[in-house]
């Protein structure tokens, strides 16, 4: 059973109100440019932390990092501690085998695009006095990026919205001819007449297109934020799935039936001449 919210957060930023009370640690995150991280949105972002490369080969008796999104405390771990802010709970992690070992690279599962800022990571040592320091250790600028894409479907076939996460929630449309954007799926209402999802899958199937569904269509999140955008056309003339490989297929048959019966041919009048020849 987890902690309760409220006693993880008095457990955690107690100490921590004290540490920052006793130590600066601004002016050495400051004075740095953060390394860049790009992710696409639904996917596993990794920020990088070696605790080791600002420390050394240090023995702590307990490993305590903490990861700021500034001024926002996101992630703290000692020991068998742990605390995530509420906007990521549930996603974020640093292994404690990695972590005893230097590496303090935070990991966030199912990335959003709120997430996209600057992240800073510290590791809390013992100082002089038996008082607490924070060492500053790493800053990184997350950048998240949604999909985009141009698609293009004959009348009658289907189009897969991909998803992509968890906390997309609806998928609004605008027409070419009109300028509002019209609500087709909302995930708490489930599945409608144009829209089914896949039981296991992050993706939408939207069946028998016409050239009224000809427009942009856009997933978003809870916060209204583009999570996927396709641009869709649907033309007259283009080939069903598997005709071109039907028709393919049929080429093939027929040429290697013509290449059997040709050769078939051939071999008849040899047979045919060395009869003759030999009076057979």
């Amino acid at each position: 059973m987890k902690t309760p919210t409220l006693l993880r957060r008095i457990f955690i930023h107690l100490p921590c109100f004290l540490i920052r009370s006793l130590v600066d640690s601004s002016p050495l995150s400051s004075s740095l440019n953060p390394l860049p991280v790009t992710c696409e949105v639904g996917k596993q972002a990794v920020l990088p932390c070696s605790w080791k490369s600002r420390l050394g080969e240090v023995n702590l008796p307990t490993c305590y990092v903490q990861w700021e999104n500034p001024p926002e405390t996101v992630f703290e771990k000692q020991g068998e501690r742990q605390f995530e802010a509420e906007a990521f709970e549930g996603r974020l992690e640093v292994p404690k085998d990695k972590l005893e070992s230097g590496n303090c690279s935070l990991i966030i599962h199912d990335v959003q695009m709120l997430d996209t800022g600057r992240y800073e990571s510290f590791m809390v040592v013992d100082g002089v006095k038996s008082t607490k320091t924070r060492v500053f250790i790493q800053s990184v600028r997350l950048s998240v990026i949604d999909y985009k894409s141009h698609q293009t479907r004959a009348p009658g076939q289907d189009l897969v919205l991909d998803l992509h996460t968890s906390q997309s929630m609806r998928v609004v449309f605008m027409n070419r001819t009109r300028s509002e954007w019209a609500v087709l799926w909302m995930r708490e209402d489930g599945d409608n007449q144009r829209f089914q999802k896949h039981p296991l899958r992050e993706e939408l199937v939207m069946t028998g297109l016409t050239p009224a569904d000809e427009g942009t269509y856009k997933v978003v999140d809870k916060h209204g934020l583009a999570v996927n955008t396709v641009q869709l056309s649907v033309k007259e003339g283009l080939s069903l799935p598997g005709t071109s490989q039907r028709q393919e297929n049929r080429e093939l048959t027929g040429g290697a039936s013509k290449n059997f019966s040709s050769a078939l041919l051939f071999l008849s009048v040899l047979v045919t001449v060395f009869q003759r020849k030999y009076n057979l």
